[in-house]
């Protein structure tokens, strides 16, 4: 029997399945995220810049020219946790950045020791992690902008995330493992030996239940928090799973791969809720923190005049039909 929960959704998504692209950037986009009110869309391209969309019922808008000064791709870019209008990017240049969307500016630039490719901002706002390609992570105070504490990894770090109390930090590696360091002590906690291999994303769920794994096996795993033990695999992916993430009320769960779909999950089932479908692979997925809609990014070539011209867009699921 179908859960309460998916008969709702399922009737939802049959009134709202429409997918619509917005122009961003000149070249791929690699990583979408919200801020935490749900107002803005921020991405970060290939081509070196971020971009910031306004939400506007049905369609994203994009706000002012995008935001410049990365000396190279903008790997991955995330909001403060609790402040609306800043958010951070990471960029192969051996930078972060931190930028108002409030004057459009850069209000720090903090260089680092190698080219970053992944970053995430703490529960509690007062620090940046970020990673880089030689598999150091380096914590950086918000508000000072000075790093404080610096880690390096014998293994290849993937994605890094603080859980959601913010007193442990996870890492996310190229054994298959999920390491688990204590936080601020930066103390090895455990290290689970999640899939057979190359472990490559993690989130965790807005509610603080579960985390989930995406691998290169293509399976996604989901993890009790508390317990640290696997509850459920969804297997519906036949790619290595590049990104993930939760619905608002934590229900949902998307993946993405080089498969020409994202799968949507039921959390507590592990059933289909939903298949969106996409013409070339999925590099970044976002559930709205408020409502079912999802913003992503694909591969896509602008293949109207020149197939091998990148397109660039950022894509809402979970519009109107009617709209």
């Amino acid at each position: 029997m179908a859960s309460q929960y998916m008969v709702e959704m399922l009737s939802h998504f049959r009134g709202n399945s429409k997918s619509r692209e917005f122009p961003a950037h000149s070249a791929k986009v690699h990583s979408v995220a919200w801020s935490c009110d749900g107002r803005r869309l921020a991405s970060g391209s290939f081509d070196k810049t971020a971009s910031v969309f306004v939400l506007d019922k049905d369609r994203l808008v994009k706000e002012n020219a995008n935001y410049r000064g990365h000396g190279d791709s903008v790997d991955q870019l995330c909001w403060h946790p609790t402040s609306p209008d800043l958010f951070v990017t990471a960029s192969g240049d051996k930078t972060i950045r931190i930028w108002d969307v409030r004057t459009t500016k850069c209000i720090a630039t903090v260089n680092t020791k190698g080219e970053n490719i992944n970053i995430c901002w703490s529960p509690d706002g007062q620090t940046i992690a970020v990673g880089n390609k030689d598999d150091v992570v380096t914590f950086i105070d918000a508000k000072t902008h000075r790093s404080k504490a610096e880690e390096q990894f014998k293994f290849e770090v993937n994605e890094i995330s603080w859980n959601n109390d913010n007193n442990l930090f996870f890492l996310t590696n190229g054994n298959g493992c999920i390491n688990i360091l204590s936080y601020p002590e930066l103390k090895p906690v455990q290290s689970i030996n999640a899939h057979p291999s190359n472990c490559i994303c993690i989130k965790f769920d807005p509610t603080g239940k579960y985390f989930a794994t995406g691998s290169a096996d293509a399976l996604v795993s989901l993890w009790d928090v508390d317990e640290l033990v696997c509850v459920r695999c969804f297997s519906r992916l036949d790619w290595p799973v590049r990104t993930l993430s939760f619905s608002h009320d934590g229900k949902m769960l998307a993946s993405a791969s080089e498969d020409h779909f994202i799968d949507i999950a039921e959390v507590e089932t592990g059933e289909k809720l939903y298949e969106v479908q996409c013409e070339s692979p999925t590099f970044t997925v976002a559930w709205h923190p408020k409502r079912p809609l999802l913003a992503f990014a694909c591969d896509d070539k602008d293949g109207k005049y020149d197939s091998s011209r990148e397109a660039g867009t950022v894509k809402l699921f979970g519009l109107p039909n009617d709209s």
